[in-house]
């Protein structure tokens, strides 16, 4: 989408919330499949535009605001599409559904203690919410996805040496990660673009691959997001993930001493989901290597996982 589509729709979607009287329009960076764009008004305020190009389905976008909006009314802080004059949170353009978010300041969260302390917390509290129909159970970015990946690359042909090796570790982890540990709502995807705040948490936002699943793996999740560094482990991280996730609510055992597992099933399914978005569906000269990033991760063992600091 051009520059031009953007700006012409800018207007649109801005008389839908009864706005007008725009300063300026800038794209925003993070995000691999839906645009944002930061909007200054007249008066100097922001609103933040996200046109879903990534969900063609309309009834996936409602779906993902039904998310928001029953974490926010569960105390989450997040980013909730605002009502426009329709009655709806959200309106079509071409085929895609457009939205208009509050602004939320301080830019995406730091990986400093304090901050990355807040994140853990928050998540805590996000996974002991109550659940709802509007999560699936299935994770977007895992097991079925690998799946997908398999099938269409026999009937293509090219199995290649990643998906033989993601069929191998897919076998073992699947006998070892218990089918038993506690679950709750969890984001799925907790890197820094989609975390904002200065020194906590102010928002967690793009709940497309939120799940119900065993929340354990959520917190992994954000460590493989938020806490390497040069392709490397900073234990520090994870502690000050691990205590703000403490001290709201306590891992069990059996989580403990599954978070090995769950953090190598974590940083496959990022490795999996770049393989399938740059090599295998929109093929992209520069970003089809982006997955060796997390495969040379896994051939570091993290014996700090599971320890307090």
């Amino acid at each position: 989408m051009d520059i031009e589509e953007v700006l012409e729709g800018v207007e649109w979607i801005l008389s839908q919330a009864l706005l007008s009287d725009v300063m300026w329009v800038k794209q925003l960076p993070g995000g691999w499949d839906n645009l944002n764009y930061q909007i200054c008004m007249g008066d100097e305020t922001y609103v933040v535009l996200k046109i879903w190009q990534a969900q063609p389905n309309v009834s996936d976008v409602e779906t993902v605001i039904q998310r928001q909006l029953w974490i926010s009314e569960h105390g989450i802080p997040t980013a909730v599409p605002m009502m426009l004059v329709s009655g709806e949170r959200y309106a079509v353009r071409d085929g895609l559904a457009w939205t208009l978010l509050p602004c939320v300041e301080g830019g995406h969260l730091g990986k400093d203690s304090a901050s990355l302390h807040s994140l853990g917390a928050e998540m805590a509290r996000l996974h002991e919410i109550p659940t709802a129909d509007c999560f699936p159970t299935d994770y977007r970015m895992g097991w079925s996805l690998f799946g997908r990946m398999y099938k269409m690359a026999e009937e293509e042909n090219s199995l290649s040496d990643f998906l033989v090796m993601l069929k191998r570790e897919t076998g073992l982890l699947r006998e070892i990660i218990p089918d038993d540990l506690p679950t709750g709502i969890l984001h799925g995807d907790l890197f820094p673009d989609n975390v904002l705040g200065e020194g906590e948490v102010a928002a967690i936002i793009d709940f497309e691959e939120s799940w119900i699943g065993p929340c354990a793996f959520d917190l992994v999740m954000a460590f493989v997001g938020f806490g390497w560094e040069s392709g490397s482990p900073i234990a520090d991280r994870w502690y000050a993930l691990l205590s703000g996730y403490e001290s709201v609510r306590k891992l069990t055992e059996s989580e403990r001493a599954a978070l090995p597992a769950l953090h190598r099933y974590a940083t496959l399914s990022i490795a999996a989901w770049r393989y399938w978005k740059h090599v295998m569906v929109e093929p992209h000269e520069l970003l089809g290597e982006r997955y060796f990033e997390m495969i040379d991760r896994l051939e570091t063992e993290l014996v700090f996982l599971g320890e307090s600091d």
